[in-house]
């Protein structure tokens, strides 16, 4: 019997430079506080905060690349939605009428620290999409 040869693979070492930095550019782009960077990555140390930022790279636990996967999602589907890259960019911040936001901002709902709220921001600007 022939034993099947697979590739050694390390997602979260793999993974961890590009999402960092598809992050970050995010980040930037909504114009996020420091304070509430940290938070949406799950309140990593602060060291460790500042270390991913000035290396742009390094190894992320699964619930950081899950933040990190709903963001890009987030990001995807607002530059979707909003051809106007200032306008998409903006979003986050404005108050939200609907149910979900009951008044707030997406980007209130998703600094609660809970994986969820990301989750449910992204499944509401996919619904949006249609």
């Amino acid at each position: 019997m022939a034993a099947h040869l697979q590739p050694e693979s390390h997602p979260a070492t793999d993974l961890g430079g590009p999402a960092l930095r598809a992050f970050f550019n995010i980040a930037e782009r909504w114009n996020l506080r420091i304070a509430d960077q940290r938070r949406l990555l799950g309140d990593p140390p602060e060291s460790t905060f500042y270390k991913w930022k000035r290396l742009q790279s390094g190894t992320l636990g699964r619930d950081t690349l899950e933040r990190i996967s709903y963001l890009l999602g987030i990001f995807k589907d607002l530059q979707i939605l909003f051809p106007d890259p200032g306008q998409a960019d903006g979003w986050v911040h404005r108050a939200n009428k609907a149910t979900l936001f009951s008044g707030s901002s997406a980007l209130e709902r998703m600094l609660s620290g809970n994986v969820a709220d990301l989750y449910v921001v992204r499944q509401y600007l996919d619904a949006q999409r249609g």
